[in-house]
């Protein structure tokens, strides 16, 4: 089966992850397409499985002594931004680059004026949505060219390689995809998530992350009889939030700048709270950051008296970088590898997070390789075939370069 064609039976199933669910994994629909990997993984005469958390483990023996494991990573859910939900891709063949009407009836257009990247794209065979739903390439394009590259393994026995393993994780646009990975079904010598992004795009480092819940309380009486009385803690929450800088909000900010998100805000005169994400790649300006919101917290509470603000902060993932670096040969593989794809290889730091970046800090050294996805976590995601092609091929090479140099050492 092709890359595309399984790309295109995965995106079927909905598995949106739920970030209040409190369960493992979040939404019922990652089983539901762990089940059916482990099964399809069978079928091919791969040892597979699924445990009760929904993580999918398998695995190809090694076929020539001496060489180093490699396990390939990818996540079952998408993300909780965007409906998952009746995801009915389109493939609009040798597109002419221009703008894609993804829905006429609602209006629905993506725009090479908002998305120039799409001019790049002209001639390839693009898949896109209806417009009312992500289409899910994050991260089933990564799903579907893992099976592939299992798939081709199995084919072609005269491929030389170590234990090669394959894990999908739940939840991992939640934060939860290392939670309950068992590291002695998924560990090996070298690892990699493969996980949105550019063909070609290789990734050792992310952002440092915290997130943030800013709880505002207030007094609420008739606005009529308030002088002096009320406190309403929506216009302190807007202070709270005017005394973070400016310009350090996403729509700002690109590279290595890091930023505060305030992505909730609900409430009324009597509470409010708030909801932030908290990212810079540098340590230390990371923890200025965090500090910072304890300043303007200590600010209001001198103001408006003490308990009115509360801020708990959490930590949730580190810069992978900081263990990469002891061993940058897991990263020069897929450069390599990249090459002989005939990619040109786009080494960027994320602005953003993968299960890898967790997995590296817990021993598990594990960079992030992209899928060909644009656009992930909403309704104009998109990804073209060739991508998708070309991704599996970096994934194969990476196999091959490892065994090649076992063999030369």
């Amino acid at each position: 089966m092709k890359t595309f064609e399984r790309f295109l039976e995965y995106v079927k199933i909905d598995t949106k992850a739920d970030p209040k669910s409190g369960n493992h994994p979040s939404s019922p629909g990652q089983k539901v397409l762990g089940k059916i990997l482990a099964d399809e993984f069978k079928n091919m005469g791969i040892e597979a499985e699924m445990d009760e958390k929904g993580y999918v483990y398998a695995r190809i023996s090694a076929n020539a002594e001496n060489i180093p494991s490699i396990a390939f990573i990818a996540h079952l859910d998408t993300s909780p931004d965007f409906s998952g939900e009746n995801v009915k891709p389109r493939i609009i063949e040798n597109y002419d680059g221009g703008d894609v009407v993804l829905n006429r009836e609602l209006g629905i257009v993506m725009k090479t004026a908002d998305f120039p990247f799409l001019e790049t794209l002209k001639g390839q065979s693009l898949i896109v949505t209806d417009g009312t739903t992500l289409l899910g390439a994050d991260d089933k394009a990564g799903i579907a060219e893992v099976m592939t590259l299992a798939e081709t393994l199995v084919k072609n026995s005269g491929i030389k390689h170590g234990e090669v393993k394959f894990i999908f994780t739940p939840d991992e646009e939640i934060g939860e995809g290392p939670l309950f990975f068992d590291y002695g079904k998924g560990g090996a010598d070298y690892a990699y998530t493969v996980d949105g992004g550019k063909e070609g795009m290789i990734n050792y480092e992310n952002f440092n992350a915290a997130s943030a819940e800013v709880t505002v309380k207030g007094i609420n009486i008739h606005p009529g009889t308030a002088k002096n009385t009320m406190k309403n803690s929506l216009l302190i929450a807007m202070e709270f939030n005017a005394l973070l800088p400016a310009t350090m909000i996403p729509a700002a900010t690109s590279d290595y700048e890091g930023f505060y998100h305030l992505n909730n805000l609900r409430g009324d005169v009597e509470g409010t709270k708030m909801h932030y994400l908290v990212r810079n790649h540098d340590w230390e300006l990371f923890s200025k950051q965090k500090e910072f919101l304890i300043k303007a917290r200590d600010f209001l509470n001198h103001k408006y008296g003490e308990g009115t603000v509360e801020v708990k902060i959490t930590d949730t993932y580190f810069n992978m970088k900081e263990k990469i670096k002891e061993r940058m040969e897991v990263v020069e593989v897929a450069i390599e590898a990249t090459k002989m794809a005939g990619l040109e290889p786009l080494i960027i730091p994320i602005r953003g997070g993968t299960d890898g970046a967790q997995l590296t800090h817990n021993g598990l050294l594990c960079p992030n390789l992209g899928t060909g996805g644009w656009n992930a976590h909403g309704r104009y995601e998109c990804i073209s075939i060739e991508a998708m092609d070309k991704c599996t091929e970096v994934l194969l090479n990476i196999v091959q370069l490892i065994a090649k140099k076992a063999s030369a050492s």
